[in-house]
């Protein structure tokens, strides 16, 4: 069966250094507070590093969905990779990269799905730059309040 790679990215600028905002997103634990789909991780409350796994209970517009992720490359501050697997786009990448820029730190998150059976729908597309417009401005109200 023929499957469709999907790459979408978003990124943010954050008054602070790569540092802080590494150790705060790449904690699954605080993924609830900025992202809406992320409802309950199962992990240690600290950043992930290499090789490290955890549970998360996601929501889609059909339902729930537990996801296993791991770890697959962590270069702090600049680089973190997360990997998970579904039954219904396939693997799914997350990639948080940070870089510095004017005022502080860009962040960008990267999702991607290797092996989706199928393009994601106009709609699609527009909910998930949504939900990501939601979540980055999350993280640098939490990032920079703190």
């Amino acid at each position: 069966m023929a499957t469709v790679p999907f790459k979408h990215s978003n990124s943010i600028v954050i008054a602070a250094p790569a540092q802080k905002i590494f150790d705060y997103v790449t904690n699954p634990k605080s993924w609830p507070e900025w992202l809406p789909s992320s409802h309950h991780i199962e992990c240690e409350n600290r950043p992930m590093g290499f090789g490290d796994t955890f549970h998360e209970h996601w929501s889609t517009r059909t339902g729930r969905v537990d996801l296993d992720w791991v770890v697959i490359a962590c270069e702090p501050p600049s680089l973190w990779i997360g990997l998970t697997n579904t039954t219904f786009i396939g693997p799914i990448v997350a990639q948080y990269s940070f870089e510095p820029a004017d005022g502080g730190t860009r962040f960008t998150r990267t999702l991607r799905n290797p092996q989706r059976p199928k393009a994601p729908t106009g709609d699609q597309i527009r909910r998930m730059d949504e939900e990501a417009r939601l979540g980055l401005a999350n993280i640098k109200a939490k990032v920079e309040r703190a």
